[in-house]
């Protein structure tokens, strides 16, 4: 296990930042070369050629009196040996621009392209005798033109503010297509407290390995993601077979056929962890330059995903928590207007009440006062009338003591009054 110091927050470098940055790209995209080989017949036997073509072809073995055909199968076609046959039939030089050949063999064998200029050379008796390849590497180009191309994408995504699993997925697939050895990419993103990683994107792992890892804590010897998280810097677990960060997830990541895995933090401008990213390999394996590029580039490429993404969830929960308070306030103004509304209509009602009660005992003052008491039903009563009873209907009658005790007690509303005292108070002093 390595772990690998030094660099700054995502988004930025250290002092000297733009040539670490050209670095990376140096790194991942490597010298280009220029090949030459002098080939003769009809069938291009090699005759001689520059080391660094000796090393691309084979390096194992000595090239000349070997047929170009036989070395390099794969350039069979019309910018390759047809190419060269026309060369050599019409002695007219040709270009062919972005071949694609073969370097390397076994497990390290991967594309490489090529503009190819073929020239003829003669006899003295001016035939061709054979041919001149000179070539000049343009992968690095065709690279850096998918790099952009891929990261034109991601930026675009970002920009229109697609869903950031969508952003990720996108990212790791590019990735695993960019890498020129396979790769398995995650992505983790961290809880806002920091102490926990969370599944962001995985498309090429179990689905039983992501949903195992979800939730994952952050701390020293917690696997290759929780220790680069942990310590804000990339640590490279070359063999999980025998790293002491994987013992609790060594069992995981047999079934998951993983063996290698170099995790790098994704940090947000002021430093804070915004998650990891993660390269997992089938077999143990130490990173090469490129691969360090890589994950730098791409992980400054997710903390841009995963900032904008915080910037609009901040803003959708204050926009929530805007929306809320105003529909609180427009609430809380249609109830004070209900309630206003309602206090006048029972200050109305109260008005109209009180009117038609002065009304009432208007009338009523207006009556004469009899001298026998009216609440002696059909018997009639012969006590003298001493006591006035009223209701809120505007009814009144007067009584002796005795009748009026009985109106008190069986009607609703009832209320005393006299001429000289008036309301309860002639019931209360008699």
């Amino acid at each position: 296990m390595t772990a690998i110091n030094g660099q700054g927050p995502a988004g930025t470098y250290p002092p000297g930042g733009e040539d670490t940055a050209g670095q990376d790209l140096r790194a991942l995209f490597g010298q280009s070369r220029a090949v030459f080989a002098s080939l003769h017949g009809p069938t291009h036997v090699v005759e001689s050629a520059n080391p660094v073509f000796t090393a691309m072809v084979d390096e194992h073995r000595g090239l000349t009196g070997i047929a170009l055909g036989e070395l390099m199968p794969e350039l069979a076609g019309p910018d390759g040996i047809t190419g060269l046959d026309e060369v050599y039939r019409t002695g007219r030089t040709r270009t062919s621009r972005n071949v694609s050949i073969v370097v390397g063999s076994g497990a390290h064998a991967h594309p490489a392209y090529f503009d190819f200029t073929y020239e003829p050379h003669h006899n003295a008796d001016g035939s061709v005798a054979g041919i001149r390849l000179i070539g000049v590497e343009t992968t690095q180009l065709e690279q850096a033109q998918r790099l952009m191309a891929e990261q034109r994408a991601l930026v675009e995504q970002i920009a229109r503010q697609a869903p950031l699993g969508e952003v990720l997925d996108g990212m790791a697939r590019s990735i695993e297509q960019l890498a020129p050895e396979q790769v398995l990419v995650s992505v983790l993103l961290a809880d806002p407290d920091g102490l926990h990683l969370r599944h962001g994107a995985a498309p090429s792992l179990p689905e039983f390995y992501n949903t195992a890892i979800d939730g994952i804590a952050t701390g020293e010897g917690v696997g290759s993601c929780g220790t680069a998280a942990h310590r804000r810097e990339p640590v490279i677990v070359t063999d999980i077979g025998t790293d002491a960060f994987w013992d609790d997830f060594r069992d995981l990541a047999q079934q998951a056929e993983l063996a290698a895995c170099w995790s790098t933090p994704i940090l947000a401008r002021d430093g804070a962890l915004l998650g990891t990213f993660a390269m997992y390999h089938r077999t143990p394996r130490a990173p090469q330059d490129s691969d360090l590029a890589l994950a730098r580039i791409f992980a400054d490429t997710a903390a841009l995903a995963i900032e904008r993404h915080h910037t609009e969830e901040a803003k959708a929960a204050a926009d929530a928590r805007t929306e809320a308070a105003q529909q609180e306030l427009a609430a809380a103004l249609r109830a004070e207007h209900q309630l206003r509304a309602e206090a006048e209509q029972r200050a109305a009602a109260a008005a109209e009440l009180a009117a038609r009660m002065r009304s009432a005992a208007a009338a009523q003052a207006e009556a004469p006062h009899p001298d026998r008491c009216q609440l002696g039903g059909p018997t009639r009563c012969d006590e003298p009338a001493e006591i006035k009873v009223a209701d809120s209907w505007g009814d009144a009658a007067w009584g002796c003591v005795n009748h009026v005790e009985e109106a008190l007690l069986h009607v609703r509303s009832v209320f005393i009054a006299s001429e000289d005292m008036g309301g309860l108070a002639a019931y209360r002093d008699r």
